[in-house]
């Protein structure tokens, strides 16, 4: 037979009267390629600057204030309040309320014009190895200019030759720097994320094509019972997941738990839970377990960019953080870290709890406002 455009032609209207009628199907292909060249484009951000910093200050004098405007003005510190203590700003770093705590030791511009070389601390939370990475490396340069702009007139000798003070930086809850120490933890806020969200969208789409959904809706059964009756198997494949994944980061990446493990245990719970549910919410939307599959690879791309897995949080712009703290693997992984790395327990985790409680309480409420709609 020979080649005929008039077959062509009807085949190719066919697929696009499909395509039109595929409307989800056609959005996911216009909508990933726009997320990732905005997320890409403006959120993230590898070199984050103006840093959350606290000040612990024991010397007023010129030279102090000096230091402080010249870390200012390098844009990597952002000074956001002043501590009384070393425990107030070990609390603040193991919260995430401050990257940086810098100590100004007293008496410090005395014994800089008397040439005893006094130390300047800069605790800092490396936790991220790349947030604190930029800072730390500046802060030198930092230092330099702030000594040349105020060694004048008769402190002008102490700018000359070695410098007058220096600045000993205490990198907190990953002292090596090693970036598994960073990764290890957060990868268990996607791993999650991307299995229970798309098993139960899939799972559920599954019977809706094969019409045992039909046969559940015929029965008395109410649609928060449907729901739970859903999610509430995946939850042991979750445990099994969280399993394997603590074995493997203790022995083969010798990732610390120092934590409570009661925290830790509640907020796993919490964050299954709150995927699962996005996962049937998502089965509320998709008509085949194709748009599910794309349904769910939508809301991961956000998860993996924006939640500070990859890029610093704090680095990013503020709409792009507003959009981050919507997403739950964002307070979970959060959640993880501190428990891991830093030794929280359950008071210093109840914002992150509360923040995903937040989150799981809205997504529960669209999906069952969603199913009862299918019902309809």
């Amino acid at each position: 037979m020979r080649f005929s455009f008039s077959r062509l032609f009807a085949v190719l209207v066919k697929e696009f009267v499909q395509m039109r009628r595929d409307r989800i199907t056609f959005a996911m292909m216009i909508g990933i390629p726009i997320m990732q060249l905005l997320l890409f484009g403006y959120a993230i951000n590898s070199d984050p600057k103006n840093l959350p910093t606290l000040v612990e200050m024991a010397d007023q004098g010129p030279v102090s204030r000096a230091v402080l405007m010249g870390m200012q003005a390098s844009e990597y510190f952002d000074f956001i309040g002043i501590v009384t203590g070393q425990e107030e700003g070990d609390r603040a770093l193991r919260d995430g309320t401050a990257n940086f705590v810098i100590v100004i030791p007293p008496n410090f511009e005395r014994d800089v014009v008397r040439g005893l070389h006094p130390e300047v601390l800069l605790s800092a939370d490396a936790s991220d190895p790349a947030a604190a990475g930029g800072a730390v490396g500046a802060i030198s340069g930092v230092i330099d200019t702030a000594i040349r702009e105020t060694m004048t007139g008769p402190l002008r000798y102490a700018a000359t030759g070695a410098p007058p003070f220096t600045v000993t930086v205490h990198r907190q809850f990953n002292a090596e720097g090693r970036t598994s120490t960073n990764i290890v933890p957060g990868l268990l806020a996607i791993i999650l994320s991307m299995t229970m969200v798309m098993i139960t969208a899939v799972a559920i789409v599954r019977e809706s094509e094969k019409g045992t959904m039909e046969a559940l809706i015929a029965t008395p059964v109410r649609p928060f019972e449907v729901m739970l009756g859903k999610i509430l198997p995946y939850i042991l494949v979750g445990y099994v997941q969280t399993f394997v994944f603590l074995l493997a980061a203790n022995y083969l990446f010798d990732v610390p738990f120092i934590g409570s493990r009661l925290a830790f245990f509640a907020g796993f719970n919490l964050y299954i839970i709150v995927n699962l549910a996005l996962g049937f919410l998502i089965s509320t939307v998709a008509k085949s377990q194709m748009q599910a599959m794309q349904i769910s690879f939508f809301t991961i791309l956000p998860t993996i960019l924006l939640s500070g897995f990859m890029f610093p949080f704090a680095g990013m712009p503020g709409w792009a953080q507003t959009i981050g703290s919507a997403v739950p693997a964002t307070h979970f992984l959060r959640l993880t870290r501190k428990v891991m790395l830093k030794g929280a327990d359950m008071t210093d985790i109840s914002t992150d709890m509360v923040n995903i409680g937040i989150i799981m309480v809205v997504i529960v409420a669209v999906a069952l406002r969603r199913y009862r709609q299918t019902l309809d």
